[in-house]
């Protein structure tokens, strides 16, 4: 099939399966056909109403098969930026993004539509895998500062001029890449991002290992597709599954690492693994994490009651007469799994679109520098401060890697959990 054919047949079977679901009439669905098909043999492309923008995002969520907090898909908030056409306007709605999704704390799920793929143009990018992240820095003596998640885009960032105070909770700048041209960045103001202090009443100690997080996990690296039409600026959020951060982000050897403190804080034995002192500290830092939000008014979940939910949403599903599809590995929690009932079930991993989908990172084929590479040709020069925050520009150029994307079926989540070299993150759509 041609590019125009194929588009064509996506378009339709999403329009046919949109306006069915919105109760629109067989006359208006036609109709919109015979606008799209006019559309895409004027220009070889067709635009969304908001409308099917609002619900094929919807769609995208509900039918994400890593995805457990799928219940209320069809109250995510879409906000319409396709119009942003400047680095700047970009930023500046991913600021309001952040800003309209923390709501103070009572977290809406959000999703933020940019400028999608068109004419042989890739649309709007942001390198950053979340909106939020918190830099990784390698010491001399091999000693890892901060997230070592980040420790590669870190470097990129550095490359673009930015420069990080090399604590363990730095703030990434927003990198932002506009039809494929020089990719800028943007610093993001401290004030638009809540944290929360991870505290424990119970552990005489455990404040001073000055644990915090943030409260929106605003996933940005992977690519929307509704219709036949790829949104490669798409970030979205939900709220967090409290394991996601305590049995995750603070636990994982290859992220903070804080379980042997915890334990040691609790005075468990740590000479042999079969003292269960991991999962006894690490029950202790998720109650930290769950009592901690909750005690700041940041929306959160625990995995028992977000397995619940996900059990509400299968049944509903089968009630509408849709398949529910899910990738079991995936939607089991990372803590005590065989206690939720989806440890016990299996789920058809079929996928289905609209979706979300993994791409190859903008910034693959770009080498980041070392502590030992004074030669690097790549040199940040900063631009002045403006209203929104520094910004910088950067000399390194669009390349093939932007296109040779990875069409991996995935939900919107973190990264995936097989092995070190991907953030082990969950979903945030809870």
């Amino acid at each position: 099939m041609s590019e125009r054919s194929t588009l064509l047949a996506e378009a339709e079977e999403f329009i046919r399966q949109c306006y069915a679901e919105r109760k629109s009439t067989a006359e208006e669905t036609e109709l919109r056909l015979r606008e799209i098909v006019r559309e895409i043999e004027e220009s070889g492309t067709y635009r969304h109403t908001y409308e099917e923008l609002q619900h094929g995002a919807r769609m995208a969520w509900r039918n994400s098969n890593r995805c457990i907090g799928r219940l209320p898909w069809d109250s995510l908030h879409v906000i319409d930026q396709r119009e942003a056409s400047s680095e700047e306007e970009i930023a500046q709605a991913l600021i309001h993004h952040l800003d309209y999704a923390t709501n103070g704390g009572r977290i809406r799920p959000t999703i933020t539509i940019l400028k999608p793929e068109q004419g042989g143009l890739p649309g709007a990018r942001v390198w950053n895998e979340q909106l939020i992240r918190y830099a990784g820095y390698e010491a001399e003596d091999g000693r890892k500062i901060g997230d070592p998640a980040s420790l590669a885009f870190t470097r990129i960032c550095e490359q673009l001029g930015w420069q990080g105070e090399r604590t363990d909770y730095d703030i990434l700048p927003l990198v932002i890449q506009l039809d494929g041209g020089t990719p800028r960045w943007f610093s993001l103001p401290r004030k638009h991002v809540l944290e929360v202090e991870i505290r424990h009443a119970d552990l005489p100690g455990f404040d001073e290992l000055g644990l915090r997080w943030y409260a929106v996990p605003a996933v940005s690296g992977m690519r929307l597709e509704i219709g036949g039409i790829r949104y490669s600026g798409a970030p979205f959020n939900g709220w967090y599954m409290g394991t996601e951060i305590g049995a995750r982000n603070f636990a994982d050897e290859d992220r903070y690492h804080k379980l042997p403190a915890i334990a040691d804080l609790m005075g468990l034995d740590r000479s042999r693994r079969s003292t269960l002192w991991q999962d006894r500290a690490l029950v202790e830092l998720n109650v930290a994490v769950l009592e901690s939000y909750r005690a700041a008014g940041v929306s959160i979940v625990d995995h028992h009651t977000a397995a619940a939910q996900f059990e509400t949403f299968e049944r509903r599903e089968q009630e509408a007469g849709r398949p529910v599809t899910g990738n079991w590995a995936w939607l089991i929690p990372p803590m005590s799994p065989a206690t939720t009932h989806v440890f016990h079930k299996r789920y058809d991993n079929t996928v289905l679109k609209p979706n979300f989908f993994y791409g190859k990172k903008p910034y693959a084929a770009t080498t980041a520098p070392t502590a030992e590479d004074a030669a690097c040709p790549v040199t940040g020069a900063k631009a002045k401060p403006e209203a929104l925050g520094t910004i910088g520009r950067s000399p390194i150029p669009p390349h093939a890697g932007d296109q040779a994307e990875q069409n991996t079926e995935t939900s919107p989540g973190e990264g995936k959990r097989s092995g070190p070299s991907q953030a082990p993150m969950g979903c945030p759509f809870h």
